[in-house]
């Protein structure tokens, strides 16, 4: 009783979720990597977790591929809250079994691996599969699924995780995450941290003039479906850049930087996979091996920002959402050449929805159907296009389709003619705005 006394009464010296986790986490002999934390193993997480920890952004959001540390960060910022500053904290799972079977058994080993958190947790009765009490403030697990658990008790810290699994709309109560923080208007620190694998959207790339560095452009939000994606766009917008190990250049890895031998077979592409800086005077050929070397030297980097300015944390964009985007090729869990030949074995199927899964989960890129190889730059498209009146058929169309999405408060369409050998025309395209739920819309 007097060692459990103690702990609640000896403060918490204040330190960053990572320097938190490697002093306080321990794994046991069962987990892949047993043995002390080490955050720095997943170092392009840490930027993510210490802002989420700081609390001066009112949301901070991370974009990445499965299998990259994502969960583990998330623990760490929530053990690292309760132990320093405890307030209440609520936890969002895209559905009810991911919590109580993926989540809920995380938290637990957390709360016990963490000394100075096993003391101070409520065990027995009041302790319950979604409501954990932890040095005195409630710690609630809730899912998507449920309203009621997203609209319970304030919050001083929210945890959304993959956001882009949740349904968009609860029961007709809303956004999920507008749900969540609405729970935390109480709280002057109170921070939303909001984690998940894009899924599909459309989108390219563009030089920033600053840094000199190839970064993902916004989008058009009527192009990107992804949820977390429109998030992240709408933030800082930060970057996870790499430093080549030959030409000692900066450079953003992403699935166009990965090459396998021409011909290879799903099992060989495993094999003799590679990558290869983005620096057009250098192409040097990186391997599994120099990964280390460069996850401990990456740096987040948004728009507008210096290399030096990056690695100084400073001159980074207002904005109330601090957000980031790492490759899943930085994961140090997986090797380019598994991530070679799940893509290959995906695109052999033919499926989009396998070819789909291992971009959004794999690469932590967006997907769009049909674009699974290169896209066209738009200025080559549009020197095939020719000059034909709006909703005039040219010579050569066959058949007329229409198109319709339908919206809340609008019809979007799009008409095209199609002819022979895959060749086709626009021929109209626009939206027609109202209720679409009254009887009788869109009828001309």
């Amino acid at each position: 009783m007097l060692e459990r006394a103690a702990t609640f009464l000896t403060p918490a010296a204040q330190t960053t979720p990572d320097v938190w986790a490697a002093e306080n986490r321990r794994y046991p002999a069962s987990a892949g990597i047993p043995g002390p934390r080490d955050p720095n193993l997943t170092r392009y997480m840490v930027p993510f977790a210490r802002r989420v920890h700081a609390a001066r952004h009112r949301r901070v959001v991370g974009v990445t591929a499965a299998q990259s540390g994502k969960t583990d960060n998330l623990l760490d910022c929530i053990g690292a809250r309760l132990d320093q500053r405890p307030a209440p904290i609520l936890y969002v799972g895209p559905s009810k079994e991911f919590v109580s079977d993926q989540f809920e058994p995380r938290l637990m080993s957390l709360l016990d691996e963490a000394a100075t958190l096993a003391a101070k947790v409520v065990r027995g009765r009041r302790m319950k599969k979604t409501l954990k009490y932890v040095a005195g403030v409630r710690v609630r697990l809730g899912s998507a699924g449920s309203s009621t658990s997203l609209k319970s008790d304030p919050f001083a810290l929210g945890v959304v995780d993959e956001y882009d699994e949740m349904v968009a709309n609860i029961k007709g109560q809303g956004d999920p995450l507008g749900l969540v923080e609405a729970r935390g208007e109480t709280y002057a620190d109170f921070v939303t941290a909001i984690t998940s694998t894009p899924s599909q959207g459309l989108v390219e790339t563009e030089i920033d003039p600053v840094s000199g560095l190839e970064f993902w452009k916004p989008g058009d939000v009527a192009q990107v479906v992804s949820p977390i994606w429109r998030l992240w766009q709408a933030g800082t917008r930060h970057h996870f850049a790499w430093k080549c190990p030959h030409c000692r250049e900066y450079f953003v890895p992403r699935f166009k930087n990965l090459r396998w031998d021409k011909g290879s077979t799903p099992a060989q592409a495993r094999k003799n996979a590679y990558l290869v800086c983005s620096n057009s005077e250098c192409g040097g050929v990186i391997e599994d091996h120099h990964k280390a070397e460069m996850i401990a030297g990456g740096i987040q980097i948004a728009p507008g920002q210096t290399i030096e300015d990056a690695i100084a944390e400073r001159n980074e964009p207002e904005n109330s959402t601090w957000s980031c985007w790492t490759s899943g090729l930085c994961s140090p869990f997986v090797t380019f050449g598994e991530r070679a030949e799940r893509y290959l074995t995906a695109l052999l199927t033919g499926e989009e929805d396998k070819i789909q899964t291992v971009m959004n989960a794999g690469f932590g890129e967006l997907y769009t159907a049909g674009a699974s190889g290169e896209l066209p730059e738009w200025k080559g498209v549009l020197l095939h296009r020719i000059g034909y009146p709006k909703r005039v058929a040219p010579a050569g169309v066959l058949r007329v389709v229409a198109g319709v999405d339908v919206q809340k408060r609008s019809l979007v369409y799009v008409i095209r003619g199609f002819g022979a050998r895959g060749s086709s025309w626009l021929l109209d395209h626009g939206y027609l705005y109202g209720n679409t739920a009254e009887p009788g819309f869109g009828l001309i």
